[in-house]
C-alpha cells in the first residue's frame, strides 16, 4: 500500500486530501472545519468511530439516519455531507457499495456542498480490481453482517452476487473526480484500520 501514491493521485483527479496519523486527530480537524451549517452523514462505521455526532450537534443542524431513524432526504440536502469510502485506488478512484443509494446520491450532488469522504489507509488497494474485490468482499460482507438480511455472504464471507431481496449491495459508485458543481470533496486519510 502506497498511501503517498494514492494522495497525489486523488490531488490529481481533483480531490482535496488530509491525512491524519489518527483518528483523533481527523476528528479534531472535522470539528474545527465543520461549524454553523447543515450536516448529513452516512451510513459509515468510520464516522460514528470517530465519535464527533455529539460535537458537531453543538453548533450544526445534523442528519444521520443512525441516530434519527428516517432523516436520509434531508441528510442528503445539507450543506455538508460526511461519509467513507469502501475502497479507494493508488490511482484515486474511490468506490462505494449501497443498498438504498442515499448514501451514493448525496456524495454526488449537491450544488455548493462540501463532502467530507474519511477513510482509514487501509481502504487503499492497488488496482481497480483488487477495490471492487475490497468493496464486494470484505466492506459489502461485513455491512450485510449487521443487519438481520438472509443472504449467502453472510455463510461463507465472499460476494455471491445474490438476488435476494435483502441484500444490501445494490449499486456500486466510482467516483473518478469531484462532480461539476460541488463546493469541495475533500478525501480525509487516517493511518488507522476504521470501518470496513
Amino acid at each position: 500500500m502506497n498511501v503517498e501514491k494514492a494522495i497525489r493521485n486523488l490531488e490529481l483527479r481533483g480531490f482535496g486530501v488530509k491525512h491524519f496519523a489518527s483518528a483523533q486527530e481527523a476528528a479534531d480537524y472535522l470539528t474545527g472545519a465543520i461549524k454553523n451549517c447543515s450536516v448529513g452523514i452516512g451510513g459509515s462505521q468510520t464516522i460514528d468511530a470517530l465519535g464527533i455526532y455529539d460535537t458537531l450537534k453543538e453548533s450544526c443542524e445534523v442528519y444521520w439516519h443512525w441516530k434519527t431513524p428516517g432523516v436520509q432526504a434531508q441528510a442528503a440536502s445539507t450543506d455538508v455531507y460526511l461519509s467513507s469510502a469502501n475502497a479507494i485506488t493508488a490511482d484515486g478512484q474511490i468506490l462505494n457499495i449501497d443498498g438504498r443509494g442515499n448514501r451514493l446520491a448525496a456524495m454526488v450532488y449537491g450544488i455548493g456542498k462540501t463532502v467530507y469522504i474519511v477513510a482509514g489507509t487501509n481502504k487503499i488497494c492497488p488496482d481497480f480490481e483488487s477495490a471492487v474485490f475490497r468493496a464486494r468482499n470484505t466492506a459489502a460482507v461485513q455491512n450485510c453482517k449487521r443487519f438481520p438480511a438472509k443472504t449467502p455472504c453472510k455463510i461463507d464471507d465472499k460476494c455471491h452476487d445474490c438476488r435476494s431481496p435483502e441484500r444490501v449491495c445494490n449499486a456500486m459508485l466510482v467516483l473518478w473526480g469531484p462532480m461539476m458543481d460541488m463546493g469541495k470533496v475533500e478525501i480525509v486519510l487516517i493511518d488507522e484500520e476504521l470501518g470496513m
